[in-house]
């Protein structure tokens, strides 16, 4: 791996990926794996990530992304630090009826694991420096992209030249290469708030993950290590969530025990609050010419089933295996080999988004009959074992077609 670029100098690669977050990080490690040399280009200092309160937030890994970076060398690195969630207990608002998910119903493996972001941003920076094929220039800043039948080009803003068969915009929702290559968004907003901090309480919360439905959105209490503490995503109506986040420390906490209850016992903060809006986002198009979408360039979701992050990594397995098999036979930004990905991952993506939209849109309301119905809903599905164990296989993202970086 190289931080930093060399002035005026002509870089050549397989793949030119643009954004060095998760996607693009994990991404660079699955195709070094394969033999291939990617060059990651991120306009951020790498290591303003690794600081404890840089963002306050934590993710959800589930089972077959949990296997991913198990295949890329990552997992070893952060597996001490990752809490399994071997439960999952689903309920609303004050009603008695409820659906609990137990992984041993389904097999051994828990359903995922909870990770700070800064931890996962750390081990895949390590694991980048381990793998010689992998060039990361940052912080860099890209002043222009060239995308040509022949051939991709990135001039830098230092004149560092990058070429690339392939480039990859892995560099968010706001993708700037999405947009210049003029694919078309669909784009709304949920007019919510996630509220997101860390909490600590008093009993241990037995790995299990709550997601519990309330009128203004869906309050998710996630496992962390130790068992005393807790991530924390809180769904607020957003034209409430400015006042809640304005709040001195009293108020927040009367709020916060409010919505949590005193299940775990006391609880408190322990870390610093930061919110932002959710909206549902999807590119009319996963290729472009010599160009691949990937992570919240291609989709972004609401996190009311924690799949955003779990979703942008299954574009990166199977981008991954797209181009390892394409590899030494094939060009890999043709139209050919890029037709292969946007197939494999327009119904994935499709179905997900369509299911974290509509359960957002079901349960972010206080209508009586639906809210009966909803219950109903939820205490039958407890009761029907087929049904409860698919639910639970597609919790763990081991439903439909996995690429090879995500079986067993």
């Amino acid at each position: 791996m190289t931080t930093g670029s060399a002035e005026s100098a002509v870089l050549a690669g397989d793949v030119l990926i643009i954004g060095g977050g998760f996607v693009g990080l994990a991404l660079a490690c699955a195709l070094a794996r394969s033999g291939l040399a990617p060059v990651v280009i991120e306009s951020a200092d790498p290591r303003q990530g690794l600081d404890r309160g840089f963002d306050g937030r934590a993710s959800a890994i589930a089972l077959s992304s949990r296997r991913l970076l198990q295949h890329i060398g990552v997992w070893p690195k952060l597996a001490d630090e990752a809490a399994p969630m071997r439960q999952i207990r689903v309920s609303e608002g004050s009603s008695r009826l409820f659906l609990h998910y137990d992984c041993h119903e389904v097999g051994d493996e828990p359903f995922g694991h909870m990770l700070e972001n800064r931890v996962l941003r750390r081990a895949l920076l390590e694991r980048s420096a381990e793998l010689p094929d992998i060039r990361l220039l940052a912080p860099v800043h890209l002043a222009r992209l060239d995308r040509r039948p022949e051939g991709a080009e990135a001039l830098l803003a230092d004149g560092t030249r990058v070429r690339a068969p392939l480039v990859v915009a892995a560099d968010g929702r706001d993708s700037a290469a999405r947009e210049q290559a003029n694919i078309r968004l669909t784009r709304w907003s949920y007019r919510q708030t996630a509220i997101v901090t860390t909490v600590e309480h008093e009993r241990s919360h037995d790995f299990t993950a709550h997601e519990h439905f309330l009128p203004a959105g869906p309050f998710a209490i996630l496992p962390l290590l130790p068992e005393t503490r807790s991530s924390l995503v809180w769904t607020e109506r957003a034209d409430r969530a400015p006042m809640i986040m304005a709040m001195d420390d009293a108020g927040f906490l009367r709020e916060l025990r409010r919505r949590f209850g005193d299940f775990l016992g006391d609880v408190r903060p322990i870390g610093p609050r930061f919110s932002y809006p959710l909206s549902l986002q999807f590119a009319a198009e996963a290729v472009g010419l010599r160009l691949a979408l990937a992570g919240d360039a291609l989709h972004a979701m609401h996190p009311i089933a924690g799949q955003g992050l779990n979703m942008g990594l299954r574009d990166v397995a199977a981008l991954a295996e797209v181009l390892e098999d394409a590899a030494g036979r094939a060009d890999l930004g043709s139209a050919a080999v890029l037709a292969r990905y946007a197939r494999w991952r327009r119904f994935d993506n499709a179905l997900m988004l369509a299911m974290t939209d509509g359960l957002n849109r079901l349960f972010s309301n206080d209508v009586a009959p639906l809210r009966l119905a909803r219950d109903l809903g939820m205490a039958a599905v407890d009761k029907v074992p087929p049904l409860k164990r698919f639910f639970m296989r597609h919790a763990m993202g081991v439903v439909g077609e996995l690429p090879r970086l995500m079986r067993t």
